[in-house]
């Protein structure tokens, strides 16, 4: 049987199961908060920190990030105040003085009502979210994608910069919050462009049409223990 918890959000009385964080049960009442790390196939991990919220519990308040803070009986959640709204600002800007020609983070900046950071620009792409390092890893299961370096140096790529794990699946192109990561494809192959990997393309022996990477579709029939011939031909001649 599914515990229950209640506590109120911004005021206005919300219940959640158990183990549940407290962004998602936001975002499923009708509450925004803003977000670029969270994605809810894959666990939390608070990097981007625009999901800053207030809990007020026993009487104390503090600044945390909803995504990783876990719903408890009888906690307020305010999502609006003052000291919110500056955390998140200051956030921001330093987002865009990381990334500032990344469009998602212009449109967030613009809701913001900030015109211009007043930190020195670097003119980056990636946010170090690590979105494409945990749907990698924690979906896929290829293990392609780590952080390497530190402090400033810090990246996200193939371990030693060897991108011989990446399947070419694009599931992490589809999780990029800022569209650093991009895709190409032709009938013959598929190249991840970040990570600079190009597979050849499997052909359905029925239609003709390429439909995914031979190395992808490999790697999910020994996963999932799957026919040899299962992928001789594509889904839609498939049925």
């Amino acid at each position: 049987m599914k515990t229950m918890i209640e506590f109120t959000i911004d005021g206005v009385g919300v219940e959640a199961e158990e183990g549940s964080t407290i962004l998602p049960v936001a975002l499923e009442n009708g509450f925004e908060i803003p977000h670029l790390c969270y994605h809810d196939e894959v666990s939390p991990y608070g990097a981007c920190r625009l999901c800053l919220v207030e809990v007020e519990r026993g009487g104390r308040r503090r600044l945390t990030a909803s995504c990783t803070y876990p719903v408890l009986e009888g906690i307020q959640v305010l999502t609006d105040t003052e000291k919110v709204r500056k955390a998140r600002r200051m956030i921001m800007e330093l987002l865009l003085a990381r990334c500032p020609d990344r469009e998602a983070l212009q449109e967030l900046g613009s809701q913001m009502e900030i015109e211009k950071p007043r930190f020195e620009l670097r003119e980056e792409e990636c946010i170090l979210c690590g979105l494409c390092e945990r749907v990698c890893r924690e979906v896929v299961g290829a293990n392609a994608i780590s952080f390497f370096s530190r402090g400033y140096k810090k990246e996200m790529g193939p371990p030693f910069r060897d991108p011989k794990a990446c399947i070419a699946c694009g599931a992490c192109v589809y999780v990029c919050p800022v569209d650093c990561i991009k895709m190409e494809e032709t009938e013959e192959e598929r190249t991840i462009v970040r990570w600079e990997r190009t597979l050849p393309m499997k052909k359905c022996k029925a239609c003709g049409q390429s439909f995914a990477p031979w190395f992808q579709l490999e790697y999910i029939k020994e996963k999932v223990k799957l026919p040899k011939d299962f992928f001789d031909v594509c889904p839609d001649c498939r049925g």
